[in-house]
């Protein structure tokens, strides 16, 4: 990858915003482009956590396989995000899957160029430790989602969790950028499929919702606030 092309794109993320022109070009020469078709998984639980993957392009979930194949999807993430810290900060194995939810253009940077970059801007640590709490943080909310909230409170939460994310506003309404099928919003939200498939189709009939494509499209984000609790 050629340092001074793409040089611009890293200083659009935010842990690197902190960083000078040359320490920015320094970090972007030390880069390298990967590509993952959609469906493909980039690293599983457990694996050796040597890099750092910036998005530039697509969607990625970061989820957790139970052992009988059951899904809990913890987060997805789009451009300017990274994934795959935790393991370069802690030395320890992947501690969940990611998965392409589309085809994805990665930047990787080798844990050994990370540390380099830390030591010479501290703020890049102060940037990671924040985006982990915030992480942390919306992990502690879907514990607490799947105690206090029932499947409609869940889904509608959820849906516009990802409008505020992910979200492009079209004439009708905010349209969710994220291919979702129905057995994906149930890994979300905990749920079995059968369930999401009753609350969407409740959700469509009250005209709160559209679908096309496995595109979600929000009209009474109002009404889907009202339904959460």
């Amino acid at each position: 990858m050629e340092a001074g092309t793409e040089s611009s794109y890293f200083k659009q993320v935010y842990i690197f915003a902190g960083l000078s022109d040359d320490e920015i070009f320094e970090l972007s020469g030390s880069a390298r482009k990967r590509s993952f078709r959609s469906g493909e998984v980039i690293f599983h639980r457990d694996d050796p956590g040597q890099v750092l993957y910036v998005i530039k392009e697509g969607k990625v979930k970061i989820c957790l396989i139970s052992p009988d194949g059951q899904e809990i999807s913890l987060v997805v993430l789009g451009k300017g995000e990274y994934f795959g810290e935790q393991a370069l900060l802690d030395g320890l194995g992947r501690s969940a899957d990611a998965v392409a939810l589309e085809k994805v253009e990665c930047y990787t940077l080798q844990r050994s160029d990370f540390h380099k970059a830390i030591l010479k801007n501290p703020k890049i640590a102060i940037s990671v430790l924040e985006v982990l709490s915030k992480r942390l943080r919306n992990t502690d909310q879907q514990v607490e989602d799947l105690i206090f909230l029932d499947v409609y409170g869940r889904v509608a939460k959820k849906l516009l969790d990802l409008a505020d994310a992910h979200g492009v506003q079209v004439s009708d309404g905010v349209r969710i950028d994220v291919r979702l099928t129905q057995q994906e919003i149930a890994s979300m939200v905990g749920a079995s499929r059968e369930s999401v498939n009753k609350v969407l189709g409740y959700f469509t009939d009250k005209q709160y919702i559209s679908t096309d494509r496995h595109r979600i499209t929000l009209h009474r984000m109002a009404e889907l606030r009202r339904r959460v609790y």
